[in-house]
């Protein structure tokens, strides 16, 4: 007998951790269109260090968002892969791994880096994350830090 995980309930919009990139209670779109998760970054640009490893550096999100912390971080474990937008469009995007906390628990996840500026909420979750773990009630909103309290 296979034993089902019982899947937690999230709204279309979530507040969200990501610890390793220091950043706490940042509003993510939930979109199940998406499969990879994506996250807004500026300034991305791959480098060697001196001992001939490959790293990519970025700025998290921008100075006009209030979680901003002016920080670049570096990953030397990163890809580099197709993603469509969501206007169908490939286009090919650094991919990181990295934690995100929902519900007071950890995961790991993909997150591509993109420039979003454009985009109301800077912080975006696929299905990747959501498929094992969660359920979508579009008409909730910030379930996960409402069970916090």
């Amino acid at each position: 007998m296979l034993l089902k995980t019982k899947k937690r309930i999230i709204g279309r919009r979530e507040l969200i951790d990501l610890p390793t990139l220091e950043l706490f209670g940042v509003e993510a779109k939930i979109d199940t269109g998406a499969f990879t998760s994506a996250i807004h970054c500026s300034d991305i640009r791959e480098a060697i260090l001196p001992d001939g490893t490959p790293v990519i550096r970025f700025n998290l999100l921008d100075p006009s968002h209030p979680k901003y912390h002016h920080k670049i971080f570096e990953f030397t474990q990163f890809s580099l892969r197709d993603i469509k937008n969501s206007f169908g469009d490939v286009q090919e995007r650094y991919v990181i791994r990295t934690q995100i906390r929902l519900f007071n628990k950890l995961w790991e996840a993909d997150f591509s880096l993109s420039d979003r500026k454009d985009m109301k909420y800077p912080i975006l979750i696929g299905r990747a994350v959501l498929q094992k773990n969660f359920i979508v009630d579009v008409a909730r909103k910030n379930v996960s830090a409402k069970a916090k309290k």
